[in-house]
């Protein structure tokens, strides 16, 4: 993992996949975006004997994946896809690389996969494994439910069983259980792993939508963020196009992505924000699983998406490095009322689960309660604190009104226009406005005609959704949106109950808003800003050379990191997490050729050189102990004579060989161990490619103290790694 992806440690339960993985086994993944999703596959197929099969719905996505490989690799074809963009000379490439054991890792679309000329190509094939990445397209209740990954065990059966991953970032339990029976996973004997989906970088927030002002909303809000990356989802192609050429109209670097463009148009507008040519893409929903750009900063939902998950989903494209992320979405009920218009004509079965999906999202945006504990509900997930801190409801609690009096004109009003008018000409009459229609059909004649005209249009409409919300109130899908009473509201009218409503507070004007209330500009957690900008422009400046885009070089973190312990040389470079051997090799020289002069110019001391220079002074004990250490003193006196427990003395072991030093610890481990004994655990530690201590514990534990284990890594790391 250190060699070819540049990383010390596995996040969460990532090690413990790939190892059920590899030992054979169907392995289920639910992992949030940003998790390490993509490791949990590349890593095996790279070990283990044989080309992996990925699955995987989109072309983008397939192309960012095998460019992101080919970067941690010093060998172009290690992986590859197969899809409908390449010609038959490039399949067939593809193939005699395959054929002969070049490529570890094949991505293809499931179409690709159903026709015959592959199936019989990949049954010649030594298949190491089978990995189905965004695996709730297989179910109708996933949010993008695609009929052809239906088709996926059926082929998988006629190619070869194998083992089969199946991974997704976003999966209810009814979502996990229709995955499992359609791949034909074995409940009791598959390993399930579930990470939290909770991502804590991520703010959440809810703006009530005014098509007047949501255009300059997004303008300054952007604006306020010069140079950082943000995709905008808007639900049709003509408004994508429509807002791409309004931001651009406001010096805002802005391009449209969507699936009616032509083909060569959107790769290149996608590769665009990929190189950071362009800060923003608006995109429809489609575009969600297409982009692996770890560093977009917000997405922002100019119209709210269809279920709770496609909303997890697409905001889990911000910050995928564990920067900052915003997530604002912009939310009308007329905009869900659209969307369960369009589902008319559609199987009635189709129709209920749309139906079920639109009042959850509906309930999370109209919720007045921590939006992180309501979406990790949605999940299964229990949320134990009762507030998160960021999100728009725990940082700006929403003000509580008692609206019983207010739901009562709401209703009486209604009744009295004959349940016949949409939601904006009911607020209308009630504040007594009179337009041309209300003349013409005599209502501002009605008894309930500005009855409510010292109430804001806000509270009124506030009111209305939250009645829908609560049932008291429903609209026609027919007639586009006309309110109806239901019986629960006739019943409030006749007698009428406490009613709180959620209103946003006066003082909150969200175009005066202080830049403090929201997550914000987020510097970087570099110790040296200025060197880590230049570090950014260095890397632009190669990613243009290059034609890549500048995350595949090296992500913010790393240079975050270089930016604060300044490494002047390739080795040095190699212990920057994110920065493998391969990277390095490949892009370091100008890097620390940059640092190098920046810390002569400025004349910086290193944390590196500070070590060296000080180690005499600062580190008297740790020059003591391997004095002893050269004398072949034993252990246990060197720990007496400094007044230490053992395994505190193990500790400074450990931190000495750490640093690069080398001791030679056989004459004590002879006396206390046999030298099989020896040998299986320093081996586990060289074939297992395994540094940790609880895994060798694992192993050996039961044979062997933890002492006699931690001696035998000393050993190992002082022989092998210095």
């Amino acid at each position: 993992m250190k060699l070819h992806f540049g990383f010390d440690n596995f996040k969460g339960n990532q090690e413990e996949i790939i190892e059920n993985l590899m030992a054979g086994n169907d392995t289920f993944v639910l992992m949030p975006t940003g998790g390490g999703k993509s490791l949990c596959y590349q890593l095996p197929s790279l070990l283990m004997e044989g080309t992996a099969i990925v699955i995987s719905p989109l072309i983008a996505l397939m192309k960012n994946q095998v460019d992101a490989m080919r970067n941690f690799s010093e060998e172009d074809n290690v992986a590859h896809f197969i899809n409908s963009s390449l010609t038959k000379t490039a399949i067939d490439q593809v193939k005699e690389d395959i054929i002969n054991g070049h490529t570890k890792l094949l991505y293809v679309a499931p179409e690709s996969l159903t026709k015959q000329e592959n199936i019989d190509f990949l049954r010649t094939v030594k298949i190491s494994f089978f990995a189905v990445d965004e695996a709730h397209c297989i179910s109708e209740w996933g949010h993008d439910f695609r009929p052809e990954y239906r088709r996926i065990r059926p082929i998988i059966n006629e190619i070869g069983s194998r083992p089969l991953i199946a991974l997704t970032a976003t999966a209810t339990v009814k979502v996990q259980h229709d995955i499992m029976k359609n791949l034909g996973i074995n409940k009791k004997e598959t390993k399930v792993f579930k990470s939290s989906f909770n991502r804590p970088n991520l703010y959440y927030e809810v703006r009530q939508k005014n098509p007047d002002t949501i255009d300059r909303e997004i303008i300054k809000y952007i604006k306020q963020r010069p140079g950082k990356s943000g995709i905008i989802y808007c639900l049709s192609r003509k408004k994508v196009e429509e807002l791409a050429e309004v931001l651009r109209a406001n010096s805002i670097k802005a391009l449209p992505y969507h699936a009616g463009m032509d083909g060569n148009v959107r790769s290149d507008n996608q590769d665009a924000f990929l190189k950071e040519d362009v800060d923003v893409i608006v995109a429809t929903i489609a575009f969600g699983m297409g982009i692996d750009k770890p560093d977009v900063r917000y997405v922002i939902h100019y119209d709210m998406p269809k279920s709770l998950e496609g909303y997890y989903q697409e905001t889990g494209r911000a910050g995928r490095d564990g920067g900052e992320g915003e997530c604002i979405a912009f939310y009308s009920d007329r905009d869900l009322l659209r969307l369960e218009k369009f589902m008319q004509g559609k199987p009635i079965a189709e129709q209920e689960i749309g139906k079920l999906l639109l009042k959850e999202t509906e309930s999370y945006a109209e919720t007045s309660m921590c939006r992180r504990k309501a979406l990790l509900h949605y999940f299964g997930e229990d949320y134990k604190d009762s507030e998160c801190g960021n999100c728009d409801n725990c940082r700006k609690p929403k003000k509580h009104i008692e609206a019983k009096e207010l739901l009562c004109a709401v209703i009486e009003t209604v009744l009295a226009l004959k349940e016949k008018f949409k939601q904006e000409y009911v607020v209308t009459v009630l504040m007594g406005i009179r337009t041309d229609e209300v003349v013409s059909y005599r209502h501002d004649e009605l008894e309930c005609f500005g009855s409510g005209n010292d109430e804001k249009a806000d509270i009124w409409n506030a009111v209305i959704r939250q009645a829908l919300v609560a049932k008291f109130l429903s609209r026609d899908i027919e007639s586009y949106g006309s309110l109806k009473v239901t019986a629960s509201g006739k019943r409030f009218l006749n007698n009428p109950k406490s009613f709180n409503i959620v209103v946003d507070a006066d003082d909150e004007d969200l175009d005066n808003e202080e830049e403090s209330e929201m997550k914000g500009a987020g510097s970087s957690a570099a110790a040296d800003e200025a060197l880590y900008n230049m570090l950014k422009d260095q890397r632009r400046k190669v990613a243009k050379r290059l034609e890549l885009p500048p995350y595949v070089i090296f992500q913010d973190p790393s240079l975050e990191a270089m930016a604060t312990t300044y490494p002047i040389s390739i080795e040095e470079l190699q212990n920057i997490p994110g920065v493998g051997a391969g990277k390095a090799k490949r892009y370091g020289e100008e890097f620390i050729q940059l640092i190098k002069r920046y810390v002569d110019e400025n004349e910086i001391i290193r944390p590196e050189d500070l070590r060296v220079r000080t180690i005499a002074n600062k580190s008297r004990i740790k020059v003591s102990i391997i004095q002893s250490i050269d004398r072949k003193i034993d252990l246990d006196d060197i720990a007496s004579d400094h007044r230490m427990e053992f395994n505190e003395l193990l500790d400074e072991l450990e931190a000495i060989v750490s640093s690069g030093t080398s001791i030679n610890i056989d004459y004590f481990l002879a006396e206390i161990m046999d030298e099989d004994s020896i040998d299986d655990i320093f081996q586990f530690f060289k074939e297992e490619q395994s540094n940790d201590i609880e895994s060798a514990f694992k192993e050996f534990g039961q044979d062997f103290k933890e002492e006699e284990i931690r001696l035998v890594r000393i050993k190992f790391l002082s022989e092998v790694a210095n």
